[in-house]
């Protein structure tokens, strides 16, 4: 279950996206991907210039840091970092206020991990009426991709 701050509560936004997939890897493999932001680009084509504060190459606990998704820039700090189950980050930008959080559970099979994700604001607004399905269809790409990237290898 995701740990939603009550600001951020799927009851209390405007968009609420929820994807998950069952992934026959070891949740390190997945975490390890997942952390290492800055590569986020080469793998899943919705981010790009992702800079995370004070160069590092992984996001961590309290970590602040920069990318551009949907078109978007926001500027997130990483709320939960608990390896490897959760990681979750709040962010701001031009009219949008969102909460992103990942789960992942030991399965017998390897995973299960679960990507959900609130927002408010107009832009969230706006995009949930105009592309009702464009951040869910995003969502699954990236976890789809994700366990690509983990059945390659570590970063």
């Amino acid at each position: 279950m995701i740990h939603w701050p009550e600001k951020y509560a799927p009851d209390k936004t405007r968009v609420h996206v929820h994807n998950e997939l069952d992934m026959d890897v070891e949740p390190f493999q997945i975490w390890s991907w997942l952390v290492r932001a800055k590569l986020w680009p080469s793998w899943y084509k919705n981010s790009g210039s992702v800079v995370i504060e004070n160069g590092a190459s992984d996001l961590s606990a309290g970590a602040r840091f920069r990318w551009r998704t949907f078109g978007v820039q926001l500027d997130p700090q990483v709320q939960e970092f608990e390896p490897p189950e959760r990681l979750a980050w709040n962010g701001r930008g031009l009219g949008i206020d969102v909460y992103h959080a990942w789960l992942i559970q030991r399965s017998p099979y390897g995973c299960h991990v679960i990507t959900e994700e609130n927002q408010n604001g107009f832009i969230a607004s706006a995009s949930a009426t105009l592309l009702p399905n464009r951040m869910s269809k995003a969502h699954q790409m990236w976890l789809e991709q994700l366990l690509v990237k983990a059945k390659s290898g570590s970063p």
